[in-house]
């Protein structure tokens, strides 16, 4: 059977896969997986109250993991929705059947995206509640003394459900201005008519089920956001309340409040506050600026961690109070064994890292580079030789930049570009600036020579400045070096020793490769291209049915390639005239030439798969990652891949082989 006559089957088998939705197609299709960095940000922590060493963690991308062996190790379990990005910012296991679990997220882009997902065998699968489908939550608990019962805290106010989940009805009033964008909520401990709900605009309470609300402001400054409220188990007339505003105790079951002491104002952001199971008077509370603890009912606070920790939930174990969670932005879990006196990272098996940039070294093909961004202090560049089994970090002189860019030169260094400038990688120090500009231009002179003046050109250099904004792409091969950068495109003929430019002065430039003399460059909305190494530019035409710029990649052949919303085009006369490669998807996000497979690779940001074509006769295999993925390289015989949210991607063995392949004549 010829190729063409396999090509309308082809087709077709391409046209049943399109048609399965995006959560069954990713659900079946977990076919590459997730080796790290490790860390990221973690979000929630719920225990299997039949198992304490039994935990489950929330994540910011629609993620839930859990550790059978009190937080040590942790692995996948499921993820929620069809979209990359509900934080889970609430989990709660059944006390009456720990198989049954309840999550509460909303949707990070949209104030009304989110809802309340329900599993019925201990994690594995997951199904949205219709009733509470579009609501944001943000607080969601499970009542004490009734476990039926189940208060969630949306945007659009309270709601509850008396039957374990299946219907929930508004508590708050409908449409009120005031018991609304809930943020934090608890039920009393005997009475699960008593409910607190904290906004963010002061707490509210009802000892009524729902039915009348009452302000319980007094003692608090007002317009507090009150993230975390938490009732003494014991004696529920003691209220902690943490807000925008710092910390706050109530010995009246919240009708007034004292401010409590000992946390700098810097610090007062406290989105979690927890007491210690077995001794009441030990208090946690998880602020912006670290974790502060109370050993006397909060007279007196002390911090246990840096103040570059951010922390969105506490764990302490209940059979071991020594024993201590904190689910962070940026550096994942921490954990402690000495009621919060120290603390190590316990991120095995977790990566929540949005990873930017990948680089293959090329003379070593078993390193792998990965840089980040969000991350801060906890990001900037990763390194592992074992395939992703272990990272190191290799950040050092960075000072908490992002990375946007990684590229090597035909001598082996590494560079990094940056948030902030261009950065070299040096043995033994670290990374250092490589960001030094100077410009040199032709000036006109009149001089006396034998009592006649005389016209020269004589040439100049400008005050020497820097490439100080964000370096979006490099290419760092040959002669001449170029960096597209938010200042436009920067060149250099020293090997980034210095910098000359804008040698193109329009803002945001985000792609630029070469081919011998030929450089091409671009931003969203425009190319360009030189024939002369840089010299002399002129604006191209986009092809014309894009609209939108993704991606963009020379390949050895001098073939012009760039895509973007609207598919891929290729150019085989530097962009004089365009032809569209006929792929199956669009909303192109990257395009790379990679030489271990000698193929243009293109993934798209509303797809899982990935396509790798033939730079000489366009044909083109592709793989369901199961993964939104972009940068994909070989190695070692595994592709290699960076995700949004998910850290780098590996391709399994069993998976090596390509779905199919077609020709483009």
């Amino acid at each position: 059977m010829n190729r063409k006559s396999i090509l309308p089957l082809f087709v077709l088998g391409l046209a049943t896969l399109f048609l399965i939705s995006p959560a069954a197609a990713r659900a079946a299709s977990y076919r590459w997986i997730s080796v790290g960095p490790a860390g990221g940000d973690a979000r929630a922590f719920a225990m299997s109250p039949s198992d304490p060493h039994h935990l489950y963690l929330g994540t910011t991308d629609s993620w839930i993991y859990q550790s059978l062996d009190n937080g040590a190790t942790w692995t996948r379990l499921a993820q929620l929705g069809n979209v990359d990005n509900l934080v889970v910012d609430n989990l709660i296991v059944d006390e009456a059947n720990p198989r049954t679990l309840y999550a509460g997220v909303w949707q990070m882009d949209k104030l009304d995206g989110g809802g309340v997902y329900v599993s019925h065998d201990s994690g594995r699968t997951w199904a949205e509640i219709a009733e509470m489908d579009g609501k944001s939550v943000r607080a969601l608990t499970q009542a004490p003394s009734n476990p039926k019962i189940l208060v969630a805290g949306a945007i659009s106010g309270v709601f509850r459900t008396e039957d374990g989940g299946a219907h929930w009805t508004q508590i708050s009033p409908q449409g009120s201005g005031e018991v609304h964008k809930v943020e934090s909520i608890a039920i009393d401990p005997t009475d699960p008519r008593i409910i607190y709900a904290g906004t963010w605009h002061l707490p509210w309470k009802t000892t009524d089920g729902g039915a009348t609300w009452h302000n319980i402001k007094d003692g608090l400054i007002d317009d507090s956001d009150v993230f975390s409220i938490i009732l003494d188990p014991k004696f529920p007339s003691t209220v902690y309340l943490s807000a925008c505003s710092g910390i706050y105790k109530s010995e009246t079951a919240g009708e007034h409040f004292r401010k409590v002491q000992g946390i700098p104002s810097t610090a007062r952001r406290t989105r979690v506050l927890m007491q210690d199971p077995k001794n009441l008077n030990v208090v946690y509370a998880g602020t912006t600026e670290g974790l502060y603890k109370t050993q006397d009912g909060g007279t007196v606070w002390t911090r246990m961690t840096g103040p570059d920790v951010i922390i969105n939930d506490i764990y302490v174990d209940p059979a071991n109070p020594q024993r201590v969670l904190l689910a962070t932005d940026r550096s994942g879990v921490l954990a402690s064994d000495d009621a919060g006196s120290g603390f190590v990272a316990a991120n095995r098996g977790i990566s929540q890292r949005q990873v930017t940039a990948l680089l293959q070294d090329a003379q070593d093909p078993h390193i792998l580079y990965a840089g980040v961004v969000n991350d801060k202090s906890y990001g900037g560049v990763f390194l592992t030789n074992d395939g992703g089994k272990s990272w190191e970090q290799s950040s050092a002189g960075l000072d908490g930049r992002d990375v946007f860019s990684l590229a090597q030169s035909e001598d082996g260094t590494v560079f990094a570009g940056t948030s902030h400038g261009l950065f070299r990688r040096s043995t033994g120090a670290g990374w250092v600036p490589d960001n030094k500009v100077v410009n040199v231009k032709e000036k006109t002179v009149y001089v006396v020579r034998h009592h006649k003046k005389e016209k020269r050109t004589v040439t100049v250099g400008s005050k020497v400045s820097a490439i100080a904004g964000r370096v979006n792409d490099l290419s760092v091969n040959g002669p001449v070096w170029f960096a597209a950068t938010a200042e436009g495109v920067y060149r250099s003929t020293t090997h980034g020793a210095t910098w000359t430019g804008p040698v193109l002065d329009h803002s945001q430039y985000l792609f630029v490769g070469s081919h011998g003399d030929v450089v091409a460059a671009a931003r969203r909305d425009g190319l360009s291209i030189s024939q002369d190494g840089g010299e002399h530019w002129n604006s191209l035409a986009m092809p014309g049915r894009l609209t939108s710029i993704g991606g963009l990649a020379m390949t050895p052949n001098g073939v012009l390639w760039v895509g973007g919303r609207e598919g891929a085009f290729f150019s085989d006369d530097n962009g004089q005239t365009w032809k569209t490669l006929a792929l199956p998807i669009s909303g192109i996000d990257n395009i790379d030439y990679d030489t271990g497979l000698g193929r243009v690779v293109i993934t798209s940001w509303n797809s899982d798969l990935v396509f790798a074509i033939n730079p000489d006769d366009r044909s083109w295999k592709w793989w369901n990652a199961g993964w939104r993925v972009r940068m994909v390289h070989s190695m070692d015989g595994h592709l290699v891949a960076a995700s949004l949210y998910d850290g780098v991607v590996v391709q399994q063995q069993r998976d090596a082989g390509a779905t199919s392949e077609k020709a483009q004549r």
